[in-house]
């Protein structure tokens, strides 16, 4: 797992060790399908879509990075860049909102709880419009819904849909190297199986994760089980009479595929105390 990677699950403290680095590296510019385009590299990823009406992009990880994000957005298509949607509040999907912003008007939204995770952080860029339950946009014949499917990584994580394209992007709720749940921000491990089902309930193929390469619904499928074993394994440890310090030396990552680090540090402590009460 990556040192970049690894500053991205803490929020506003990894934005704020990202902006005294050094320059970034160059991003990768991926195509996903006509019309939508990647940005891999530092932070999670960036989709940009673009249309008749002008540009839209799914988060804007860092602030440094604020120069790159813009020219390939500028370098698809010379329309405005219309709309900026915030799939969580981290820094490392957030940290480009004012520099964006800054360069020409767009609206940026964000889940209410995104919204006041970043409030409470005193982050910079704050999104002008917010949404309980969803919101569509509809731009040069393309319509995307982001929708809030309940808690997982955040309490304000949102699933961008597009019905026309078959495809969603979900921030990190699907972090392919594997799951940080943000107890701090209203995360929960237990509750992000129940929405991943709902997001596996939708009429899609091809999947843009928070971190990691662009995946199938299979592989999100595949991923919704290791969160689910996590879960379970983790109950099973608690219920056994295991003290915390027991259940986590007991609890194996390996045997679901990801490597022990500080996400899953994070993670795997106050999963404890959530399951089993």
């Amino acid at each position: 797992m990556s040192r970049l990677f690894a500053l991205s699950v803490a929020g506003l403290a990894g934005f704020l060790a990202w902006s005294q680095l050094p320059p970034p590296e160059p991003l990768k510019l991926l195509p996903v399908m006509d019309g939508v385009h990647v940005l891999e590299g530092a932070g999670g990823n960036v989709a940009v879509v673009t249309t008749d009406e002008g540009t839209i992009l799914i988060d804007d990880k860092f602030a440094p990075n604020v120069p790159q994000i813009y020219e390939a957005a500028k370098k698809l298509s010379g329309k405005p860049i219309r709309y900026l949607l915030n799939t969580h509040h981290h820094g490392d999907h957030t940290g480009g909102n004012a520099g964006l912003a800054a360069r020409e008007p767009m609206e940026i939204l964000a889940h209410a709880n995104a919204r006041a995770n970043m409030i409470k952080g005193a982050m910079p860029g704050v999104p002008r419009v917010s949404y309980r339950d969803s919101i569509t946009i509809s731009l040069g014949g393309v319509e995307l819904q982001a929708i809030h499917l309940g808690r997982g990584h955040t309490n304000g994580d949102a699933v961008v849909y597009f019905p026309q394209k078959r495809l969603v992007h979900l921030g990190d709720l699907f972090a392919v190297a594997g799951p940080f749940v943000d107890y701090a921000n209203g995360g929960s491990g237990i509750e992000w199986v129940a929405t991943l089902d709902k997001v596996l309930a939708l009429d899609f193929d091809r999947v843009i994760p928070g971190h990691g390469p662009i995946s199938s619904k299979a592989d999100l499928k595949a991923y919704r089980d290791k969160v689910d074993a996590m879960v379970r394994r983790m109950t099973e440890l608690k219920r056994s009479g295991k003290s915390k310090e027991e259940a986590l030396k007991a609890f194996d990552p390996a045997s679901l595929g990801w490597e022990p680090g500080r996400m899953l540090n994070r993670t795997l402590p106050p999963l404890y105390d959530e399951v089993g009460r």
